[in-house]
């Protein structure tokens, strides 16, 4: 494990040595800078790794030819930190002087100019430019065939590269490809428990995971886990990380209790190894919160998100995308917690730092359209609603394969809008052209769940009460199957079928479903949000039909 303290004071001593005895355009001067710019990057100190970068830079500008090799490094240099700082536009102009020079100085099949492409490939995949980043990576990978062994590491990882942006756009089985190749190359060439073979292992896990194959996921992430403890020490990042992928697969599977575990024991690693401003840390403490948002604990899961939050502002440059979605969970809370004023003022913020960093049209505003358009649905505006929804449906099918899951949602998002605005043709057509994602394609089990309990409420509103009882059903049966059984989701099932049973003039079983949703929320929910509220009005129109006294 580095130790990064001691590292800088070797670095600094050299650095004030040499700045002391050579001319301060000596090369040797530009070597120090550069080493102490890669002990403040791994530090977590952008603007310092920088600074000392630049200042490395413009020694080598000043006394080397322009496309000598360790400026095309130096380049590089700055572009791994405008990408740590999530600048990708300045990133990708740095990693293209660095490859402009590698062509020039290099045979067409070095590995080194394999390593600049990919470089490229790594910054259209985070700016959502699927198309450009496969290509960038088609073409690292194709010197690597041509220069390296077949069971070369590099290779491994360009088969890891391509498997990601796969992975971005959907086409699990393709990951699940290129992440069984790359394994290969590792079980040929490393040790049965080298810690290589276990971030594998976990690169496979996670493939399986975004499939819907729990179990399976869950096999490859404790292989994982099994090699790190064996060989990692007990505070090794890398098992933190390992942690990490357990726990999201036990929340994935709606066991909470195990995900918090996992979580937290992800977390007091990160405490002791991460530099105590580092982004990553914060990125921890927003897992941990996801676990209390899911499961109805709004007030801890909001703290803990604005714990988060502050860590971001402290490392992060104001325009960095993981600020932008440390807003968008801040934002889903006060959604949750019915603060909706709260919700849009955290989601415009989300908006502006994007609009800073991407084009319109990017993958990311998806994300924020999706989440305003829940806000206003909630506020009862549906057709600004319907308008963020449908902004987010086309950035996905222009960017996402046309069975993604998150197509589903969007399609199943836009039937609940026509259903409220009474148009139940179009409702039950986006609610169908949902299912039809959901029940072929692996995906999240609840996504499928909610798809039914809109289509029960709409048939419901139909007066179609037989078909709206079986998808209530359906959805209910998962929801039981996959969350608490205090979740303020089966709160809202409860109450759509006590909403059936009152139309079905079945009083006996109206009054029980509204008694379990108002136990749920009474408990769960704040005394004054809008949820409770219609619960309680349900309650006294239950009343009205029969004599129940509330419990």
């Amino acid at each position: 494990m580095c130790n990064y303290p001691k590292a800088f004071e070797y670095y600094e001593k050299a650095m004030k040595t040499r700045e002391k005895i050579m001319p301060e355009n000596h090369r040797d001067l530009a070597e120090s800078y550069s080493d102490m710019g890669q002990v403040h990057n791994d530090l977590c100190d952008y603007s310092k790794a920088l600074e000392f970068y630049e200042k490395s830079r413009k020694i080598y500008e000043q006394v080397l030819p322009p496309n000598h090799p360790d400026l095309a490094v130096s380049y590089n240099d700055i572009g791994q930190v405008y990408n740590n700082m999530g600048d990708y536009l300045k990133a990708f102009e740095f990693y293209e002087k660095d490859l402009n020079i590698t062509k020039k100085v290099l045979p067409p099949n070095h590995p080194d100019l394999g390593t600049s492409y990919n470089f490229i490939g790594q910054m259209y995949n985070k700016m959502g430019n699927y198309s450009k980043a496969l290509e960038s990576y088609e073409k690292s990978h194709e010197i690597y065939e041509k220069s390296l062994p077949p069971n070369h590491l590099s290779l491994a990882a360009s088969y890891i590269c391509m498997g990601l942006v796969y992975k971005n756009m959907g086409h699990y089985s393709k990951v699940l490809e290129f992440y069984e190749k790359s394994h290969k190359i590792y079980e040929k060439t490393l040790l049965s428990n080298h810690p290589d073979l276990a971030t594998s292992y976990n690169n496979i896990g996670q493939v399986y995971n975004d499939m819907g194959d729990y179990s399976k996921a869950l096999e490859f992430y404790e292989k994982s886990r099994t090699i790190y403890e064996k060989t990692l020490p007990p505070n090794h990042p890398n098992l933190a990380t390992s942690y990490n992928e357990i726990g999201t697969i036990y929340f994935t599977m709606g066991d909470y209790s195990n995900a918090l575990e996992f979580f937290e024991k992800s977390h007091k690693i990160y405490e002791k190894t991460l530099p105590s401003n580092c982004h990553n840390l914060a990125t921890s403490y927003n897992n941990i919160a996801a676990v209390y948002n899911t499961i109805g604990d709004y007030s801890k899961a909001l703290e803990i998100y604005e714990e988060s939050h502050k860590l971001y502002k402290n490392a992060l440059p104001p325009t960095h995308p993981n600020l932008a979605t440390s807003y968008i969970f801040i934002g889903q809370v006060y959604k949750n917690i019915g603060d909706y004023a709260a919700a849009l003022k955290a989601l415009q913020s989300a908006f502006n730092i994007q609009q800073k960093t991407s084009e319109e049209g990017n993958p990311a505003f998806a994300s924020i359209y999706s989440w305003l358009g829940r806000v206003y649905y909630s506020m009862k505006d549906y057709s600004k609603a319907l308008n963020y929804f449908q902004k987010c449906l086309s950035i996905n099918q222009k960017t996402l394969p046309e069975r993604h899951p998150s197509i589903g949602i969007t399609f199943s998002n836009i039937g609940n809008v026509y259903r409220q605005m009474d148009d139940y043709d179009q409702a039950l057509l986006s609610h169908q052209k949902a299912l039809n994602i959901q029940e072929n394609v692996q995906c999240n089990p609840l996504e499928v769940a909610t798809t039914y309990i809109n289509l029960g409420e709409t048939y419901r509103e139909m007066k179609d009460y037989p078909t709206a009882l079986i998808y209530y059903q359906k959805g209910l049966e998962i929801h039981q199957k996959k969350l608490p059984k205090k979740h303020p989701d089966l709160a809202v099932t409860f109450h759509n079928l006590a909403k059936l049973y009152l139309s079905t003039q079945q009083y006996d079983m109206a009054m029980k479903k509204v008694q379990q949703a108002l136990k749920i929320a009474q408990e769960k929910l704040p005394s004054n949000h809008p949820y409770l509220l219609e619960y309680r009005e349900t309650f006294k129109k239950i009343q009205e039909n029969v004599n129940v006294d509330f419990f």
